[in-house]
C-alpha cells in the first residue's frame, strides 16, 4: 500500500471525497514529521511507536575501492511494532469492516 491506496482506502471506508481524504492524510503526516524533527516520539497503541535514533560517527570502507571514509553522526527515525500489530501480522487476523 502506498499514499495513494490510503487515501482511496479512507475516502472509500470513510465516505468522504478524495480531496478530504488526501488533506487528512497529508496533515496526519505532516504532524508526525513535525514531531519527529522536534525530537518528540510518536506512540499509537496498537500499532507501533516511533522515535528518532541517534547514531555516532564510525570509519566504514567505500565498498567500490575499499577506501576507509569517515561516516558522520546522524539521526534517522525508528519505527517499533506494537504488540497488536505483531500478533496481527503473525496470525494474519484482518481488521473487521
Amino acid at each position: 500500500m502506498n499514499k495513494s491506496d490510503l487515501i482511496e482506502a479512507l475516502a472509500q471506508k470513510g465516505g468522504i471525497h478524495r480531496r478530504d481524504a488526501e488533506t487528512v492524510v497529508r496533515e496526519v503526516f505532516d504532524a508526525m514529521t513535525e514531531a519527529l524533527v522536534r525530537g518528540d516520539s510518536i506512540q499509537i497503541r496498537g500499532f507501533g511507536s516511533f522515535t528518532v535514533r541517534t547514531y555516532g560517527s564510525y570509519t566504514g570502507r567505500n565498498p567500490k575501492t575499499g577506501q576507509k571514509i569517515k561516516v558522520a553522526p546522524k539521526k534517522l527515525p525508528f519505527f517499533k511494532v506494537g504488540k497488536e500489530l505483531r500478533e496481527r501480522v503473525k496470525n494474519k487476523v484482518n481488521i473487521p469492516d
